[in-house]
């Protein structure tokens, strides 16, 4: 939400009947700016553009009439005017203490956040959208088909819900739950310079993970931000990757990587490739060496992520022997790999797990 965009902001509730809230535009998303300009076009002095702002972000406050700095008059005024905040709808606690939630948005739609703590960081995996069209043939996710893309305040909201359930800060964001997040350009930028503006998180501390989608990493390189890419790969030529993403078919990997080269140039910021290991299917050295081959001289790292089991399909997870053996042929092609075990298996809030249910 730029500057000059503040006329989007609602105003408070008048004489004529109000729409519910759900077609009134939260505040949450909104820049200490926007919000300035926004309560001195409500007859407020400026400085409480600041407060307003402070209670959002820092207090997570949900309701404008819980703001005890501003007088009872006017919190009745603005009473109904949305923040933007979500409802934790169910929450489940994995052995290894990462938390997964569901939260209910304004229109009742459900969607999935993770909180994943480690002993010096508070890390939240955030969707992007409300499920995902991409259809991975072993993400739960794709299994349950696309409902509709997330709003700017419903991305920050997940970040802001993990933060006060762990009365922590959070320290890193990944963009790797539901959803394709490049498929939701605007609303994914303008919550990336929220989070580091008004919530305080470096970009360098933010990931953005994507399938890849045709002219889409040019545009997110066009904003010079300092996030890491990460893109789902998952296979190491064209034909296994539209087994695995069918969506694939129309992008070619050839023109994926090379989108990815000119992403490096543009930015001066490496990619990540993300490669799950699906026992028996795109786990053999002859993959990790023809994987080798694409990256070579490729300012990239490869993070290998074995699979985590779903109902939904059949895969399997690679043993120990296989997964170092791939690893292997990577170093020794000179390939920047490291393999990363999941979070919040037993809870299904692993990478691949995340769907619309209690389980």
């Amino acid at each position: 939400m730029s500057a000059k965009s503040v006329s989007v902001l609602p105003s408070p509730k008048t004489d004529t009947p109000q729409q519910p809230n759900i077609s009134i535009p939260p505040l949450l998303g909104a820049s200490v700016e926007e919000l300035t300009a926004w309560v001195h076009d409500q007859g407020q002095p400026a400085y409480r553009g600041k407060q307003l702002h402070d209670w959002i972000y820092q207090k997570g406050v949900r309701s404008l009439s819980d703001i005890s700095v501003f007088s009872k008059q006017w919190r009745a005024e603005v009473a109904e005017i949305p923040i933007g905040r979500s409802k934790i709808h169910y929450r489940s606690v994995a052995p290894d203490g990462t938390v997964k939630y569901l939260l209910q948005l304004a229109d009742g739609q459900i969607i999935e956040s993770v909180g994943i703590p480690t002993e010096k960081r508070l890390t939240v995996c955030v969707s992007s959208q409300v499920g995902c069209p991409m259809a991975c043939d072993f993400c739960a996710t794709g299994k349950g088909g696309y409902k509709r893309n997330l709003a700017r305040h419903e991305i920050v909201d997940q970040v802001l819900t993990v933060q006060e359930d762990f009365q922590q800060r959070v320290s890193h964001v990944v963009f790797m739950g539901m959803g394709e997040p490049l498929l939701n350009t605007d609303h994914l930028i303008g919550a990336i310079q929220s989070l580091n503006k008004d919530v305080g998180i470096g970009q360098r501390n933010l990931t953005v993970s994507t399938v890849g989608i045709r002219d889409r990493i040019r545009q997110l390189a066009q904003h010079q931000l300092q996030v890491t890419l990460a893109v789902s790969l998952h296979a190491p030529n064209q034909t296994l990757r539209e087994q695995l993403i069918p969506s694939a078919h129309s992008y070619p990997i050839e023109d994926l990587l090379a989108e990815c080269r000119e992403y490096v140039e543009i930015t001066g910021r490496r990619v990540s490739f993300e490669y799950i290991l699906l026992a028996g299917v795109n786990d053999f050295p002859e993959h990790a060496l023809e994987l080798a081959k694409r990256l070579r001289g490729f300012q990239s790292h490869v993070n290998l992520i074995p699979y985590n089991p779903i109902e939904e399909a059949d895969y399997k997870r690679p043993n120990q022997n296989r997964i170092q053996a791939f690893v292997k042929v990577l170093q020794q092609q000179k390939i920047a790999v490291s393999v990363r075990y999941s979070r919040g298996l037993e809870a299904d809030a692993a990478c691949g797990q995340l769907r619309v249910s209690k389980k």
